[in-house]
C-alpha cells in the first residue's frame, strides 16, 4: 500500500468505527500555539487546573509524544442528543448525558490502531482524548475540520460544535489535508453576550477560571465563590450556553452513537430528587457517566449553590 492508499484506508476505517470526521495534518511543532498557551497560562486563566501547566513541551510538539511522528490524525465524534432535559431538571451539559466519552472513544481509537496495524503494518501510534497534553483543537483546524469560534470551541460548517475531538499521532507518513483558513463567526457575539460569568474574552480567549464548567466540575473540594451566586442559570454540571446560542449549531444533528443514549435520570430527575439521592444510588446510576468526575459530594455542593439565590443588589 502506498501513502494514498494508507490515507484512504484510515479515513474509511474511522468512518466504519463511527467517527464523523477524519482529517490529517503533518506532525510539526506548534510555535504560534505555544506562544498563545504560554500567555494564557501566565494570566492564570487555568485557575486551579494545575495540570495545564504540566508537559508544556509535549503539548506543542507531537514528535515528543510519539518519537518519529509524521502525521496527526484528528477524529470527531458527534454527541448532540435528540432528547432534552425536563424543564424542572437541574441542567447538565449535553456531553454528559450518556456514557463517559473517554471510555467510548478510547475503545474506538484502540480498534482503529489495531486495524491500521493489521492492514498496513506495525506502525507506532498513540491515541489521545481530552486527558493528555495535546492541543486537539489546534490540530483539528490544521487538518481542515473547522475553525475556533469566539467561545473557544471547534466549529464545523456541516454540524456546528457538539463534537468530541480525538487525536491519533503516528509515525505513518500520510497525505495531509488543507488547513481550515477561514473564520465564519463574522461579527456575531452571541456567545460572548450570553455568558453569565463573563468567561469569554476578546480574541477567542477563554478565562477558564470563570467558566461555569470549571466551577461545577474542575473546582474539586472547594467552595464556589459567592460572587458567582445567581449566575449559573441552574447549571449543575458543566454548561452549554455558549454553544446553545451559536447560530452554527442550528445544523447539529442527533448522534447515532448508542453509548451516548441519555441516562433517564439525567433527563427527568427534579432538583428535589437529586438532593434526596443517596451516595450509594449515585454511584450505581452514574458509574459509567462523566458525572462521576464531580463525585456525589461535588454534585450536592453544586445543587446547594444553584438553589441558594441571593437578593438582587441595587
Amino acid at each position: 500500500m502506498n501513502k494514498l492508499n494508507h490515507t484512504q484506508f484510515i479515513k474509511s476505517a474511522s468512518a466504519k468505527l463511527g467517527f464523523h470526521y477524519c482529517c490529517i495534518a503533518k506532525a510539526v511543532k506548534l510555535d504560534d500555539d505555544a506562544r498563545r498557551l504560554e500567555s494564557w497560562l501566565q494570566q492564570g486563566f487555568q485557575g486551579s487546573m494545575q495540570y495545564m501547566d504540566n508537559y508544556f513541551d509535549l503539548r506543542i510538539d507531537p514528535r515528543k509524544l510519539v518519537p518519529g511522528a509524521k502525521s496527526v490524525i484528528t477524529l470527531l465524534l458527534n454527541y448532540f442528543p435528540k432528547e432534552k432535559q425536563q424543564s424542572h431538571a437541574p441542567k447538565i451539559s449535553k456531553y454528559a448525558y450518556g456514557e463517559d466519552y473517554h471510555d467510548v472513544i478510547r475503545d474506538k481509537l484502540n480498534n482503529l490502531i489495531h486495524l491500521i496495524k493489521e492492514n498496513i503494518g506495525d506502525i507506532n501510534g498513540r491515541g489521545f482524548v481530552d486527558s493528555a497534553p495535546v492541543l486537539e483543537r489546534s490540530w483539528a483546524v490544521r487538518s481542515g475540520a473547522g475553525w475556533i469560534g469566539k467561545n473557544g470551541n471547534l466549529i464545523t460548517k456541516q454540524q456546528g460544535s457538539y463534537f468530541f475531538i480525538a487525536t491519533l499521532i503516528t509515525d505513518l507518513d500520510l497525505i495531509a489535508d488543507d488547513a481550515f483558513a477561514k473564520d465564519y463567526c463574522g461579527t456575531c457575539t452571541k456567545c460572548i453576550d450570553s455568558c453569565p460569568t463573563n468567561a469569554i474574552l476578546d480574541n477567542k480567549i477563554i478565562n477558564g477560571s470563570r467558566c461555569i464548567s470549571y466551577f461545577t466540575i474542575e473546582l474539586k473540594d472547594a467552595i464556589i465563590p459567592t460572587e458567582m451566586k445567581n449566575k449559573f442559570e441552574n447549571w449543575m454540571f458543566g454548561c452549554d450556553i455558549c454553544q446553545d446560542v451559536c447560530p452554527w449549531n442550528r445544523f447539529s444533528k442527533p448522534t447515532n452513537e448508542i453509548a451516548f443514549t441519555p441516562i433517564p435520570e439525567i433527563l427527568n430527575l427534579s432538583t428535589e430528587e437529586w438532593e434526596n439521592m443517596s451516595e450509594e444510588a449515585f454511584k450505581k446510576v452514574f458509574k459509567s457517566s462523566p458525572l462521576k468526575r464531580s463525585k456525589y459530594k461535588g454534585i450536592q455542593r453544586n445543587l446547594k449553590f444553584i438553589e441558594t439565590i441571593l437578593p438582587a443588589t441595587v
